[in-house]
């Protein structure tokens, strides 16, 4: 049986093609499907049309044996798409799609162009699918196993599409539109002219399908004009109005954290942007993209009442990276709207959304503001307690200091445990003045660390100077600030300043040890304070 294939495959009689074509519908395999590979083999264009006629109904054995004979069905596959027969234009068409057979394409413009002909929709939907398929060869790495290179594809194809788009006010099929702009680059001649010709045929087709296609590769191309200095005025104002989710979520892609100054030229160009006043789809972004959609809206020409409303509500409704960027946009903006929104950060439960809410409160001017700030200080917290502290920077210990002469006691004690929470520098400076030649600042040093229970970090810099300095004033300071100690060494220094020779140091030092004792202490240190107030 196979040589006898074999032979009806080679021989030049056509005869031999007519006995072929009854053994296609042979009920056993291997008859129909010898017969198949024969046609093939011969390069029969009438086996070939009889195939296609029967492809619908084809097995898996024919399916992989018709996948080795692409490429030498072209003849068949045009005659068969021309033809007026619905099952045979329909199993062509599909052959089309599933051998890849782009050189068809032309044949396809012709049949959809042509008002006579009854399968002109199943022509402009194949020409669409064989246009997504050279796309995404385009978009893929080239698999050089094919020796067709879809770049020499595209630019064929291009030029067909091309002649076809002028002749839309003919044929009216939106089709070919979108199959040109699939493949067209944004620097595509007849593309710039289409797009600044309000009054081509095609214009009006191409504006919707930019507008309301979900193929990637069409809002690809629209999002690459932002990247162009002269972008087209409609594909910006389309840009602009799109609302539609998987859009708005390519172009927040694109334009990402770090936008060039192109972008940011062309978004300065856009004066109204419609998903931004759409909360739904703010709303259904992911934090990180609604970032991005924030320092958009900030960088285009919006109104200041539209692009503050759209911030306001992510800075309530976002995400937590929305949250984060919105709040920190509301910088921008001013007025009582705007306060308030930054008064409810204050509560929200990221710690970082605070964080851009403290940052914001004293330029503000908000009455209170003062005292949220310092209550932010004791935040658990660590970003909020040192945005707080940020925002507290002029509380110093050095402008306390300088001051504290001048200042009641209620004040010095307020303004110092700000000081005390906000300045990492209080000890190291107060250790400073310690050390001081001055007596005054020594004396005034002393007084702020002890008021501002300090004593027990500085212990060994009280220690230092109830030893060690000879201004019994400064030593009977010293004493009282260990009297805020309760460890073993300062008991010990206390105990042992009992024999200074200053009658005023070693009744300051009974004192202490009196009131540690009255106080109490527990743990290890317990019978050595106990003892040292007795000896007191």
């Amino acid at each position: 049986m196979r040589t006898t294939f074999e032979v009806l495959a080679r021989t030049p009689n056509e005869a031999a093609a007519e006995l072929l074509l009854p053994a296609l519908d042979s009920s056993y395999a291997a008859i129909n499907e010898g017969a198949l590979r024969a046609i093939f083999d011969r390069r029969n264009a009438a086996g070939q049309r009889e195939v296609l006629h029967r492809l619908h109904q084809v097995s898996e054995p024919w399916k992989a044996i018709l996948d080795q004979a692409r490429g030498r069905m072209s003849l068949a596959l045009r005659d068969a798409i021309m033809d007026h027969d619905t099952q045979l234009c329909t199993n062509a068409c599909q052959a089309l799609v599933a051998f890849k057979e782009y050189d068809l394409m032309p044949a396809l413009v012709s049949v959809l162009e042509d008002e006579t002909h009854p399968h002109v929709k199943l022509a402009a939907k194949t020409l669409l699918e064989l246009a997504e398929l050279v796309y995404g060869e385009l978009a893929a790495p080239r698999d050089f196993r094919n020796r067709r290179d879809p770049q020499v594809v595209r630019r064929n194809l291009t030029a067909t599409l091309e002649l076809s788009v002028a002749r839309y006010a003919k044929h009216q099929r939106k089709e070919v539109i979108e199959a040109f702009l699939l493949l067209a680059h944004k620097d595509n001649e007849t593309l710039k002219r289409l797009l600044t010709d309000p009054h081509h045929a095609g214009y009006l087709a191409i504006v919707d399908v930019l507008s309301h296609s979900h193929r990637g590769g069409i809002l690809r191309l629209l999002l690459s004009y932002l990247d162009n200095a002269h972008a087209p005025s409609v594909c910006l104002h389309i840009i602009a109005h799109r609302t539609d989710l998987k859009f708005v979520q390519y172009l927040l892609a694109r334009i990402g954290s770090d936008p060039s100054e192109t972008v940011l030229a062309n978004l300065r160009r856009i004066d109204s942007i419609t998903w931004a006043k759409a909360g739904r789809s703010l709303d259904e972004l992911d934090g990180t993209v609604q970032a991005v959609a924030v320092r958009t809206i900030l960088a285009s020409n919006m109104k200041r009442l539209e692009a503050f409303s759209a911030i306001e509500r992510l800075s309530k409704q976002g995400k937590d990276e929305g949250r984060r960027a919105a709040v920190a946009a509301l910088a921008e903006f001013s007025g009582a709207e705007a306060n308030a929104a930054v008064l409810g950060a204050l509560d929200d439960p990221d710690p970082e959304v605070q964080a851009a809410a403290i940052r914001q409160l004293r330029q503000r001017g908000i009455p209170g503001a003062l005292a949220s700030l310092i209550d932010k200080l004791d935040s658990p917290q660590a970003i909020v307690r040192q945005a707080a502290r940020d925002s507290l920077s002029e509380f110093t210990i050095q402008r306390l200091i300088a001051a504290y002469d001048t200042l009641d006691d209620d004040v010095r004690h307020s303004t110092g445990e700000v000081v005390k929470k906000v300045d990492p520098n209080t000890i190291p400076y107060l250790a400073d003045e310690f050390a001081s030649r001055s007596r005054s600042r020594k004396l005034r040093a002393l007084d702020a660390a002890i008021m501002l229970e300090l004593a027990p970090q500085m212990e060994a810099n009280f220690i230092n100077l109830l030893r060690n300095d000879r201004d019994h004033v400064v030593r009977i300071e010293a004493v009282r600030g260990l009297q805020q100690c309760t460890s073993a060494a300062a008991i010990e220094a206390l105990r042992a300043a009992r024999y200074d020779h200053s009658p005023l140091v070693e009744e300051a030092v009974q004192q202490s040890l009196a009131q540690i004792g009255k106080r109490g202490v527990s743990g290890d240190t317990t019978a050595v304070h106990a003892q040292g107030a007795a000896d007191a």
